[in-house]
This record gives C-alpha cells, structure tokens and sequence, in this order.
C-alpha cells in the first residue's frame, strides 16, 4: 500500500458500493482498494446516506458519497469560512498582486492567523463556486484557465567576445554585490509606432526603472540611460547585462559617460537575465502588446515603475524593491 495519501475517487467509491452491498469485511475493502481500513471506515461513517423519513433507503451509495464529500470540502474551504481573510485577498488581488505575494505578506506580517498558501489562493480564483468573480483578470498572464508558462525566442547579433556573460563577474551572477543591472526592450505593436520602453532592473534589489524611446536607435537609447543613472553614485550603477539586440551594440557609451561595463547573454539564452523578464511580465499586464505609447508619459512610466517597486517580492524576505533599494543606497554610501 502507498505511503502517498490521495483523496478517494469517484472510481473508489463505485467500488465501495458493490463491497458494502456484498457486505465483504472492512479489512478486506482495504485491502482490494489499497487503502488503509481507517479511511474505509471514516468513508463509509461520513459519506452513508441516512433520511429519517425514508430509513429504507439509507445506506452508502457511490454518487451520493461522491456529492457529500464534495460538498464537505466546499464548506470547509479556508476562504468560504473566513470571510475577513477573503475580502483582504480579493482586494489585494485587485491591487494586482499575485498569489505568492499575498500569501507571503500575510504570513510575513503576521495579519492573520489562518495560513493561507499561494495554490490555496489560486484554487479559490479558479474554482468553479468563485470563477464568476472574474479574478484570473487580475493575474501577471490574467489566463482563463491554469497552463504552463511558455517561452519565447530573443533577438541574436554580434558583440565582442570579452563582454560575453561568460565574462561577468561572480559576484554580479551572485548578487553578492549592489549595483549591477539587467536591460531589455519592451516593444510594441508595429503600426502604433517606433516608440519602445527601456527595462532596467537592479539584480540584487529588483528595483525597475522604465524608460521610454522614441524609436529604435541604439545611441539614443544609451543617451537615455546614461542620463537617467548619472545621478546615482558610482557604486549603484555599476554593470549592466543585455541580451544581443541591435538596440544594445551602442553599449560602450555607457562606460564612457558612467563608467558601466557591459555584459551580453549567449545567444537564445534570456534566462541568463531572468530578473528582467520576469519584470517583463508584470509590466505587460498594464501595457501589453497593443498599448499606443504615443498616450503614454515617461511621468506614466515613472508612477509604473513605482508601483511596481512598492510590491513585496518573495525573494527579498517580502520586503518591497523600493526599501531594499533604499537601504543599499544607505549602507552603502
């Protein structure tokens, strides 16, 4: 018998029925269905149908056994029984955090006294009983129904062998130090324009800055960058690694107007800056692909990104990127 515990099936109950009908010994249920004879107990105690007005009829039947336990486990659902802790996620969920976020916060500042677990959350949203508040919208993929993540193709191009990733540091690919930063491009649909937004990430910290451009022009990007991190001190602007889009080959500006070195991913290889594309992910939730950057501001950038630095992050201890951001910039000067 496993030692993997799974809840009975509908399957194991039709079994049940005709083993109960034929009134075989519980020992001997458990032993054909692989279960322990406490669970063939606790099943048949809980799950017989009993009427008091109709006793002939009592007894354990599958499908009715099957609708008792299934309606069991909706009452005792965490989030159907504690109506305060419910509300609070669903407004957090509105504010677009996600589950991992929520769940993390919560237990981090010790607001409730229920624990409550990221795939709890994400059952509550997509269960059929709460499907109709329409809560996957507010999800970083907002996905009508729960599917693996699926992963797209980067740009290629030629950069010299001495800035390749391979070349970084280890202290960059450790985030043992601050100040080192990942880059990519967000671009848009082709005939709304040019215009593109720069994706800047501090890697220790997580802290985003958004950036907006006018086209796709390797030199005024750059312009940009150095331009927005030249008043941050030496020491917090340290590095920056990119992937092999043409955008980026201009990149020995950066070292000339803020003294940054450069890096570069290997080519189809974006998880070797994975911190931006996750970063990626949740800004397209506010500016997907169809989004007409020509109503957009770098002021609706600045108040994005802001937004964005203000969420608690599970890889920070549930701190938010802003305050870990800040506290480097503090220690450290």
């Amino acid at each position: 018998m496993s030692r993997c515990y799974t809840q009975i099936t509908l399957a194991d109950r039709r079994r049940l029925h005709h083993l109960v009908a034929a009134k075989v010994p519980v020992n001997e249920m458990a032993r054909q269905l692989g279960r322990h004879r406490s669970t063939i107990y606790r099943e048949i105690k809980r799950n017989t149908f009993r009427d008091r007005e109709l006793p002939d009829y009592d007894g354990y039947y599958s499908t009715v056994a099957h609708d008792i336990s299934r309606g069991r486990r909706r009452r005792l659902r965490k989030l159907r029984r504690y109506l305060a802790l419910r509300t609070e996620i669903i407004n957090q969920l509105k504010a677009r955090w996600s589950p991992e976020q929520i769940a993390g916060r919560l237990q981090s500042d010790g607001l409730s006294r229920v624990r409550v677990c990221k795939e709890t959350i994400y059952r509550f949203i997509y269960s059929r009983e709460d499907y109709e508040l329409g809560l996957h919208q507010y999800l970083p993929e907002a996905r009508l129904k729960r599917r693996p993540m699926r992963s797209r193709k980067p740009r290629d191009g030629a950069f010299p062998a001495a800035h390749r990733i391979s070349q970084r540091p280890d202290f960059v690919g450790d985030r043992s130090q601050f100040g080192h930063w990942e880059g990519d491009l967000l671009i848009f649909e082709r005939p709304l324009g040019h215009a593109n937004v720069t994706t800047l990430l501090e890697r220790k910290s997580r802290y985003t800055v958004l950036i907006k451009n006018p086209s796709r022009h390797s030199r005024p990007i750059m312009d940009k960058i150095i331009r927005t991190f030249s008043p941050l001190p030496a020491f917090a602007r340290q590095s920056f690694t990119f992937d092999r889009g043409t955008e980026f080959a201009g990149f020995r500006a950066l070292e000339e107007g803020i003294g940054a070195r450069s890096w570069f991913c290997d080519p189809s290889a974006p998880w070797q800056k994975g911190a931006v594309e996750n970063a990626n992910k949740r800004i397209r939730r506010f500016m997907p692909g169809t989004t007409d950057l020509a109503a957009v501001s770098q002021r609706d950038l600045i108040q994005l990104a802001r937004y964005l630095n203000d969420q608690p992050r599970k890889c920070l201890g549930y701190k938010t990127p802003a305050e870990m951001f800040l506290a480097h910039l503090q220690d450290e000067a």
